[in-house]
């Protein structure tokens, strides 16, 4: 099959594959500065607005890159373009504002996808094939934790996006959001799409940063009215556990020796290993006397990861699909419901402009 071409324009300086244009809210020289250190090929265009590079005609599809405070103004600015979308995750601060981009971006029949990268990765298609086929039996739990022990008030302080409100900052929408996605890979996405249904049961536990108000730690208990691959009587429940945190790690050293991710049926388990974000390889553990199988993906060359989501965006686009089936709208809107009613259950509440649901609302 002939390759399809796809022209980028990356929007803030975050990475992605074949490029033509980008784009930084703070300078043109900074963004001449990361085409030139990241090696992207010429032609490729550097933008001293974001404004600049949504009308830029080489560019078919805006990666958007900025924190996710600013993902609703920015993704409805690439659409006001006629751009295509691929947005970062966590793809809003807010489910009313996810709702609003997707159905902006069917009205104005044009691509979004939200780019949780690790639902591409061979590994993560891998596994959800796995307990689509019957492998663990009925599957019941999943426990993840995608958590990083930092000295808090040295490492981040107060400015930084990872625990300033005024950048939707915290542990759960910036790491939280990868737990959660293994519980839905497993739990939600493994069953046909018209059975999926959203968590009958959500609650949540949240530590807030003293310094700043954002969440440094968040537990969610979730469970949902479904089991997979089957969902027949007498089981049809099915319960999670998605933790984050950022004083301590999920493991302790770069080579854990426990599984970031569980994934437990009738017939065994799957253990994921290394961070929940980028895991390397699992392990497929049967019950009762049956072998453990042992799963290495490993990424090739010196990539991260990130152009297996680019190609599910090409493959779209070539295909006139408005959404991607690996990441569907819905998907991400409970996702986002479920993270807003874990921020109220926890009483966090972010600034009112980035709450917004009014484009343009000034940031």
């Amino acid at each position: 099959m002939a390759p399809h071409n796809v022209r980028w324009g990356i929007m803030a300086t975050g990475w992605i594959a074949s490029v033509v244009a980008v784009a930084s809210s703070s300078s043109k020289s900074r963004a001449e500065d990361f085409i030139s250190d990241t090696g992207i090929p010429a032609p490729c265009a550097a933008h001293e607005s974001y404004r600049d590079l949504v009308a830029d005609p080489n560019v078919d599809v805006v990666y958007v890159a900025t924190p996710h405070s600013h993902h609703f103004q920015n993704v409805m600015l690439a659409f006001e373009a006629g751009k295509h979308v691929l947005c970062e995750k966590a793809f809003t601060v807010n489910a009313a504002q996810a709702k609003i981009l997707c159905e902006t971006a069917k009205t104005k029949n044009l691509f979004l996808m939200e780019a949780v990268w690790t639902r591409y990765f061979p590994l993560s298609v891998q596994v959800r094939g796995l307990i689509q086929d019957g492998t663990l039996g009925e599957v019941l739990r999943v426990l993840a934790d995608n958590s990083f022990g930092d000295d808090m008030e040295e490492r981040w302080g107060i400015e930084h996006r990872m625990v300033n409100k005024d950048l939707a900052g915290g542990a759960l929408l910036d790491l939280g959001i990868y737990s959660l996605t293994w519980v839905f890979q497993a739990l939600y996405h493994t069953l046909p799409r018209e059975s999926r249904k959203a968590p009958s049961r959500i609650s949540s536990h949240m530590s807030l940063y003293h310094l700043t108000g954002a969440d440094e730690a968040t537990s969610i208990l979730l469970t949902f009215p479904t089991s997979t691959p089957s969902n027949l009587p007498p089981l049809g429940e099915s319960q999670a556990v998605a933790m984050t945190h950022l004083r301590v790690s999920t493991n302790v050293d770069d080579k854990p020796v426990q599984p970031s991710v569980r994934i437990q049926g009738t017939k065994g388990e799957i253990q994921i290993y290394g961070p929940a974000f980028r895991p390397e390889r699992y392990r497929v553990v049967p019950k009762g006397e049956g072998e453990v199988k042992e799963v290495e993906c490993s990424f090739p060359g010196e990539g991260k990861g990130m152009y297996w989501e680019a190609d599910e965006v090409a493959r779209c686009l070539r295909d006139g699909k408005l959404e991607s089936d690996s990441m569907p709208w819905e998907e991400s809107i409970i996702i986002m419901e479920v993270m807003d009613e874990v921020r109220r259950q926890g009483g966090l509440v972010y600034p009112e402009n980035i709450e917004s649901t009014v484009y343009p609302t000034p940031m």
